[in-house]
Formats: C-alpha cells, structure tokens, sequence
C-alpha cells in the first residue's frame, strides 16, 4: 500500500512571505473577506485546493457572464480597474499574499465593485480543481516572477504542464494573456506556448501589443526604469 501523501510533489511558483498586514490591512480583511474571498477547501500546505472542489461560478457571482481570472493580482491594481471598467464580466484575482488580498478588497469595495472575487490560493490547483473545466473565457499572467537564476527556473509558471492545465480551464476560443520583463522569460513562455497544441498565437511578429486593459503597475514601472524591454504574448485556444 502506497505511503499516503502529505505534500506537493512539485515546487511551486512562489515563496510564501509572512510579512505582517497593517492595522488596515487587518481590518479589510476581517471585514471585507465575508464578501469578496472565496472559502478555499484545502489539502495539506496552506495554499493548496482540494481535488473535487469545484465551485459553480453563477452561484458564485449571482448570474452567468464571462470570467476572468488573473493569476498572481499583486496589490489588485490590474484587477480592481478591470473590475470597475467590466461590470458586465465577472473577475476572479488568485494570490497568495494575504497583504495583496487585503489591500485588493479593499480598493475594490471603496470604489463600489461587486463583480470581483478572491482566492488566497496556488493558481495551478485553482484551475485544475476549483473552477470547472472550459469555464474561464480570459486568463491572465502578468509579470509572474520570473526565477531568473538558472537552478531555480524550473519554478517557472510559465512551462508545458501549466500550458494544459490553462487550456483544460479556458473555454473554447478562450484567451490567455501573458506579460514580463524578463527577455529570457518572455522566450521561454513563448516557446512553450507556440509547442501547445491547443492554443495558437492571436497576434502578428515576434510580440503581441501591449494589453490596453493592463494598467500599469509597480512592476511594470520598475521593470521600465530598468531599462527592461516589456514583452506581451497573447494565445487563443483553438
């Protein structure tokens, strides 16, 4: 009889910091989570998602639209402006930094959004079991981090296996919108994603333009003063 499991398998695409909220940030959450952060099953690690939990995204949101689903939000800044700009579309911001989540339903409540929601989350196992297959119309990876020593890029997101947990997720014709300011990251996702057979390139040349619903937020305006060229890629599930 197999030894049971107690861990993941695999590395995953992030370090968990522990750094302490605000005052305010506490407050957000205690008051704001009822309304906006999903109740996450969990396996063993903390940020895990239970196999066969999925949710039904018109219960979830209260009516059937199209969802987006941003995979690492950050602070919400992209998200929270989508959120507001969209209100005939439904949003779903995966992070696992409980500040980025607080400080997100914060901004989201104080400009009135409702069709937002949050998963303190690993991004793979909320499309592999929380959202259920073909329901997500646009998913999104914004400068995901980047792992750029060499023994470490294996914690890439961007690689085959996410390549077809992404396209088990998304509908048909469905899109998957990526960002960084990492050239030798930007090759790889897009090598990656040209060998995927389920998706095809939405755009001409070597790059696609810069999303117009991306705002720009800290780290691409870090990644710019460096002196960072900003790659966009955009694929479409055939």
């Amino acid at each position: 009889m197999p030894a049971p499991r107690t861990y993941r398998d695999k590395p995953v695409s992030f370090v968990r910091r522990s750094g302490r909220m605000s005052d305010a940030q506490e407050r957000a959450w205690a008051d704001l989570a009822p309304a906006y952060l999903l109740d996450v099953p969990r396996g063993i690690p903390g940020t895990s998602v239970a196999e066969g939990s999925h949710i039904d995204p018109a219960q979830v949101w209260g009516r059937a639209a199209p969802l987006v689903v941003e995979i690492g939000s950050g602070q919400g800044h992209a998200i929270v402006h989508a959120a507001a700009s969209r209100p005939d579309v439904d949003f779903l911001a995966v992070e696992v930094f409980k500040a980025g989540l607080a400080r997100t339903m914060k901004d989201a409540a104080a400009a009135g959004i409702h069709n937002l929601r949050l998963a303190e989350a690993n991004a793979p196992e909320v499309l592999q079991h929380l959202l259920p297959e073909g329901s997500v119309t646009e998913l999104w990876v914004f400068f995901p981090d980047p792992w750029h020593k060499a023994k470490h890029n294996k914690r890439r997101l961007i690689a085959p296996e996410f390549a077809g947990i992404a396209a088990a997720a998304l509908a048909p014709g469905g899109v998957l919108r990526l960002a960084t300011d990492w050239e030798d990251y930007a090759l790889q996702m897009r090598e990656v994603m040209d060998a995927a057979a389920p998706f095809e390139r939405d755009f001409a040349g070597d790059w696609a333009d810069r999303f117009d619903g991306r705002v720009m937020t800290a780290f691409e305006r870090k990644g710019i003063a460096k002196g960072r060229d900003i790659r966009d890629l955009t694929y479409r599930l055939r």
